[in-house]
């Protein structure tokens, strides 16, 4: 029966060699890319709940109109 401590330390190790040939980003760019996230993020939330409350009083008036 194989060990599975064996394959685990393994893992570990192959892991960790490959996160040290990554290429991290500097505290700048970081900053930056996160704060295109958040304003991406702020617009689209905007865009929805722009979108959501215009159908929503558009088909309130619809269906006003029908009664």
């Amino acid at each position: 029966m194989k060990n599975p401590f064996t394959s685990i330390r393994l893992f570990y190790k192959e892991t960790m060699t490959e996160l040290k040939k990554a290429s991290w980003p500097s505290k700048a760019e970081l900053r930056d890319s996160t704060i295109v996230v958040l304003l991406a993020t702020a617009i689209l939330g905007s865009f929805i709940a722009l979108t959501d409350f215009s159908l929503m009083n558009g088909v309130e008036l619809l269906t006003s109109w029908v009664q």
